[in-house]
């Protein structure tokens, strides 16, 4: 029993080990975006969308944002421990995902003109860590909590490097798209964490 015991631990530890691993390496797929690049506020008649992960729980492993298009994810970027993300779109009504271990998502009113702000937030999972997307409500903006996260976190972009990974994960990441947004979309409307779009500033 206790050399089970043994080869059970020495597994789950290798495949923790392996996790760790699959998890720093996605973090060199982005870059740092230098400051004349940085966009942090929309252009004329567009609206903006900033992802932020001020939180350092789960820091090894990287949470991957999207949009879902036709019902098709579409990489915004990977989001890291204190850093953050900025997409820009044409004002209307959009679905967010982030993976994890697991999916989940943020629905959006976009306005034109605005910019809008929502957390990336780790959670426990079974064998890596789970994350969230939370709306950053009007009421928040400009809080003393809400500057600390902005100036926490760094402003990053994508690189052939990371676009490359979301096409070889493309099956993957489809598959938890269409798995968790069925259990997403049973919750009560208001379970489901939304922009709106007073939100924006």
């Amino acid at each position: 029993m206790k050399f089970i015991n043994r080869n059970f631990l020495l597994i789950v530890a290798t495949v923790l080990v392996g996790i760790l691993i699959a998890g720093c390496a996605t973090s060199s797929k982005m870059q740092v975006v230098s400051p004349d690049r940085v966009i942090s506020a929309p252009e004329e008649g567009m609206s903006l969308v900033v992802f932020m992960r001020p939180s350092d729980f789960g820091g090894a492993v990287q949470s991957s944002v999207f949009e879902i298009k036709d019902e098709k994810p579409s990489l915004i970027g990977i989001v890291s421990a204190n850093t953050k993300v900025s997409h820009q779109v044409k004002p209307g009504d959009y679905l967010f995902m982030v993976i994890g271990e697991s999916a989940d998502f943020m629905s959006a009113e976009l306005e034109a003109d605005k910019t809008y702000y929502a957390l990336v937030t780790p959670r426990m999972g079974v064998w890596k860590a789970r994350f969230s997307l939370k709306p950053i409500h009007a009421a928040e903006l400009g809080t003393e909590e809400f500057n600390d996260w902005f100036e926490q976190c760094g402003w990053m972009e994508n690189t052939p490097a990371s676009e490359g990974w979301a096409r070889e994960n493309a099956n993957s990441i489809y598959s938890k798209y269409t798995q968790y947004y069925a259990d997403w979309m049973e919750k009560d409307a208001a379970d489901r964490p939304k922009l709106l779009a007073e939100d924006g500033k």
